[in-house]
């Protein structure tokens, strides 16, 4: 580093939670802060944009701003040197300028550093080899932020004028409002047919309890917070159970449109006997799916946990920014949350691969490691979304996390999960629209068919 061993330097992070878990790794010669995330901004009363003069920006520090950035410019006085630290992202480009130029900072002792994950290695890494401020990062999020204001000054009145006033408008709100009318239109022209399905679970023990267990098991948690798809599986499997739907009646395919005509073939089903006439055995195959990336990440937590992607994305910066584990104190749990890559550094996928033959053996790690492709627009610089160590399983942590914490987690530690342990699920990506062209409604079964 640049920099003599007995100089003081100055980080700056964007969150007091990551300056605690970096200052733990950078000992005594580095004082870290953290800015509270941005600093400056576009004033909010006028357009404060030149459109005549290359639409030239004029910034101001936000309010309740102004203490933190005193307090980082006298800290940046008594030390040697600068690293800015904040997230590897445009945003966080762009916060690192602004801190550039808010604090008055010298170019040749000012350097940039940036990590994936924060774990003692990687910010060794990271601040072996420092760099500079992207200033073409810092371009491209500045050209959105002006997007954003030209977008919502000009459009923001029109509605005042012709909706309602307090309405605001934006570069992406604007079209993702065209896009939910559009959709709420083919919704509400849709017609449903109603029709019945006649589900079951079947348990190959004699066991007259097995109604009661299932039910509560499905039931037990408060609304909406039911076991999922996987678990469901899990508790079938260990109760030598499975489930089945109604298919034939009288040697016809069943298909009811009403009510009652379902209920008559319910009730018909109570007194019957059932037998497993045939069973059939083929082998498949199944490719696991891609690392974690934003979008995919915020799908499985909403899918799996219904979790809202706001949610999903809080306690994952919490798994990122640091969590006190006992005497191993704050941990980075997982890497930078917010990325469009499937890329796996070799570090992580060399990890990965030796936690597999320790924990499963030899056999069920592959000759090469799978590899994924990108999409074109994708920053491969950036990892995917990840544990930043698969010793640290959810089970050994699980009493330094909240419920909802572990549960991501746990979610995310599926990465180095056998699908003996964890059942695979599919999920239909165009099954939310389905929900609108097909409306079943499901009749509870008990005694030996308990209701699914």
């Amino acid at each position: 580093m640049a920099k003599k061993a007995t100089d003081k330097s100055l980080v700056i992070v964007e969150s007091p939670a990551k300056a605690k878990t970096i200052g733990k790794y950078l000992g005594a010669g580095f004082e870290v802060k953290a800015s509270m995330g941005h600093i400056r901004d576009l004033p909010s009363k006028g357009l404060n944009v030149d459109i005549e003069n290359d639409f030239e920006p004029t910034y101001e520090i936000s309010p309740g701003r102004r203490k933190t950035v005193k307090t980082l410019r006298d800290s940046a006085k008594g030390c040697s040197s600068v690293y800015l630290a904040t997230d590897l992202d445009r945003e966080g480009e762009a916060i690192a300028w602004h801190l550039t130029e808010a604090l008055g900072l010298k170019d040749k002792d000012t350097y940039r550093v940036v990590f994936n994950a924060i774990t003692k290695n990687d910010i060794a890494k990271a601040f072996a080899n420092p760099g500079k401020v992207d200033m073409d990062r810092v371009l491209a999020q500045q050209a959105r932020r002006i997007l954003d204001r030209i977008v919502g000054y000009q459009i923001s009145p029109l509605l005042w004028k012709k909706v309602a006033r307090g309405l605001s408008a934006g570069r992406v709100q604007s079209v993702a409002v065209k896009i939910i009318v559009e959709r709420e239109r083919e919704i509400r022209a849709f017609v449903p047919q109603e029709y019945w399905l006649i589900p079951a679970v079947f348990s190959t023990e004699n066991d007259d309890g097995f109604a009661q267990q299932w039910k509560q098991f499905t039931s037990g948690r408060g609304e909406g917070e039911g076991p999922n798809v996987a678990e469901q599986n899990g508790w079938l499997a260990q109760h030598k159970a499975f489930k089945a739907e109604l298919h034939t009646v009288g040697g016809q395919k069943f298909h009811s449109d009403n009510g009652d005509d379902a209920y008559k073939v319910l009730e018909s089903l109570r007194a019957a006997r059932f037998a497993v006439s045939d069973v059939v055995k083929h082998r498949v195959q199944s490719r696991p799916g891609a690392p974690f990336i934003t979008s995919t990440l915020q799908q499985a937590a909403a899918n799996r946990l219904g979790f809202a992607a706001k949610r999903t994305m809080m306690l994952a910066q919490q798994l990122y920014e640091g969590i006190e584990v006992g005497s191993m104190g704050s941990l980075g749990l997982i890497t930078y949350m917010r990325t469009d890559s499937t890329h796996l550094s070799g570090e992580a996928v060399e990890s990965g691969r030796k936690f597999i033959v320790n924990r499963y053996g030899q056999s069920y790690v592959p000759d090469k490691a799978n590899v994924f492709a990108a999409g074109k627009s994708a920053q491969q610089a950036h990892e995917a979304v990840r544990p930043t160590d698969p010793d640290m399983t959810p089970d050994d942590i699980r009493s330094f996390l909240n419920a909802d914490q572990y549960r991501l987690y746990d979610d995310m530690a599926a990465f180095y999960s056998l699908p003996d342990e964890r059942c695979a699920v599919g999920y239909d990506t165009a099954g939310d629209f389905r929900r609108y062209q097909r409306r079943p409604m499901r009749l509870p079964g008990d005694g030996p068919c308990a209701g699914v």
